[in-house]
C-alpha cells in the first residue's frame, strides 16, 4: 500500500472516528450497535449530543491546529502551537477538556502552563494529547523512530504535565510510523514498549498486552492508558476499519476520543480506501477562532498530503 494511502487514512480515519463517537460520549456500552445493529446499513453519522451529523469534535479541531502550525512554521514551533491552542480555547468551542482548558487559560507561558497545572493538581494523565496526535504522527513518521517519539512527547507536554500522557502519545506516533513502513504495529508492540520511559512502561505493557480487555481497566477511558489500550484492543480484535470503529464506540465512555485514536491506527493499517464513503461524505471540521472556517474531506486529504512529506531539513524548533 502506498504511504499516501496510509497517511490519508490516519488523518481522515481519526476524524471519522471522532465524528461517529461524539454523539455517544459518556453513554452506555453497546449503544452504537443497539442503534445501528446492521453493519453497513448507513445512517451512523447521526449527530446528537450537540453535534451535527458528521461534525468532528475538539479532538480533530486540535489535530488540525497542530497540522497548520507544522506546515506554516516549517517545523515544530511549540510556542506557535500553544498560541493557536489558546486562540481556539478563547473562541468558546463546543467542547474542550477541563484540564486542557485550565492549562490554556491559566495565564502562564507556554513552557510553564502544563507543568504548573500538574504541580498543583497532581492529575494530568488525561487523553487530551493523544486525541490530537493524528496529524503530527503523519508529519514526523518519515523522520524516524527517535524523532517522531520525541516530537510526540514535546507536543503532549504543552497541555499535559504528567509524563504518562507524553508516553502514550509517543507510542501512538511510533505505531503509525511502523504501519507506514509496512510493519505490523501490533506485532512490534514489545519493541515499542522498550522505548517507553521506565516509570510508565509497566502500565502500558499491561493495557497493550494481547490478552487485555477494556473491562479490566482500572481507570475511566478518559485517561490516557485505557484510552490507548482500548484503541489497540479494538484494532487487534477486529478485521477492518468499520469493525474497529464500531467496537471502540461500543465500549462507551469517552467514545469520541477512543474512536478517534482507533480510527487513526486503523487508518494507518488499512488505508483511506477502507473508510466507508458514507462516513467521509458528511465529515466536516469546524475551526472555532478561525473566522468560521470549516474543513471538509478534500481539505483533510490535502492536509494529509502536505503532512506526509515530513519535516523539512531547514527550519525547526
Amino acid at each position: 500500500m502506498k504511504r499516501s494511502q496510509r497517511a490519508a487514512g490516519v488523518v481522515v480515519g481519526s476524524a471519522v472516528g471522532d465524528a461517529l463517537g461524539g454523539p455517544f460520549e459518556f453513554g452506555p456500552q453497546g449503544a452504537f450497535s443497539a442503534r445501528f445493529p446492521a453493519p453497513g446499513a448507513g445512517g451512523e453519522m447521526c449527530g446528537g449530543g450537540g453535534w451535527d451529523p458528521g461534525e468532528a469534535t475538539d479532538d480533530t479541531q486540535m489535530a488540525v491546529l497542530v497540522a497548520q502550525s507544522l506546515l506554516e512554521r516549517d517545523g515544530l514551533d511549540l510556542p506557535d502551537v500553544f498560541d493557536r491552542f489558546q486562540r481556539w480555547a478563547a473562541s468558546e468551542p463546543k467542547d474542550i477538556g477541563l484540564q486542557t482548558e485550565d492549562v490554556l487559560t491559566n495565564g502562564m507561558p507556554w513552557d510553564l502552563a502544563a507543568a504548573i497545572h500538574f504541580q498543583v493538581n497532581r492529575r494530568a494523565a488525561g487523553n487530551g494529547s493523544l486525541m490530537r496526535a493524528s496529524t503530527s504522527a503523519v508529519h514526523f513518521a518519515p523522520a524516524g523512530q527517535e524523532a517522531t517519539m520525541d516530537a510526540a512527547r514535546r507536543i503532549a507536554a504543552l497541555t499535559h504535565g504528567d509524563r504518562a500522557a507524553w508516553e502514550g502519545t509517543a507510542i501512538f506516533h511510533e505505531l503509525v510510523r511502523l504501519a507506514f513502513e509496512d510493519t505490523d504495529p501490533l506485532a512490534a508492540l514489545p519493541d515499542v514498549l522498550a522505548l517507553v520511559h521506565p516509570d510508565h512502561r509497566s502500565r502500558y505493557a499491561t493495557v497493550l498486552a494481547p490478552d487485555w480487555h477494556p473491562e479490566q481497566a482500572t481507570e475511566f477511558n478518559g485517561a490516557v492508558w485505557p484510552c490507548l489500550g482500548s484503541a489497540v484492543w479494538a484494532l487487534r480484535t477486529t478485521g477492518g476499519f468499520e469493525e474497529a470503529i464500531r467496537a471502540a464506540i461500543d465500549l462507551g465512555g469517552d467514545t469520541d476520543t477512543v474512536a478517534a485514536v482507533t480510527g487513526g491506527l486503523a487508518g494507518a493499517c488499512y488505508g483511506l480506501d477502507a473508510i466507508p464513503t458514507r462516513w467521509t461524505r458528511p465529515l466536516h471540521v469546524p475551526l472555532p477562532g478561525s473566522g468560521g472556517r470549516v474543513l471538509y474531506l478534500d481539505d483533510l486529504l490535502h492536509l494529509a498530503h502536505r503532512l506526509e512529506r515530513g519535516p523539512s531539513t531547514g527550519r525547526g524548533r
